[in-house]
């Protein structure tokens, strides 16, 4: 049992990482599009950790209930959509308001004529 992976670093990068947290990006810049708060991302990764964790056994013959695995799949997928999140949310605030606001950065934004 390593930190991480279950047996295969493989399977935790192409599952984990590529295809949920792909999807937890694409939930992340849909929630920021709609103006959801950013707590909203973090609870909608629950139910999809739950769904990778079950990906995970039906696949690979993982665990299905390891909290371990759980906690770990659902960080990868908090962070994805994080990210997601605050790249669309920068982008809104610099294009809807670009008055008051311009990009410092691709994950901040400072009002204009700022230092």
């Amino acid at each position: 049992m390593s930190l991480f992976v279950e047996d295969n670093p493989w399977i935790f990068l192409i599952m984990t990482v590529v295809i949920g947290g792909g999807a937890a990006f694409l939930a992340g810049r849909a929630l920021a599009t709609k103006w959801r708060p950013w707590a909203m991302a973090v609870l909608y990764m629950i139910p999809l950790g739950l769904a990778l964790r079950f990906f995970h056994y039906a696949l690979f013959n993982g665990d299905l209930l390891s909290l371990h695995y759980f906690i770990t799949d659902t960080l990868v997928l908090i962070a994805g959509a994080s990210l997601g999140y605050r790249l669309t949310r920068v982008s809104q605030m610099v294009s809807q308001y670009p008055w008051l606001y311009e990009r410092s950065s691709p994950f901040s934004w400072r009002a204009k004529g700022a230092p």
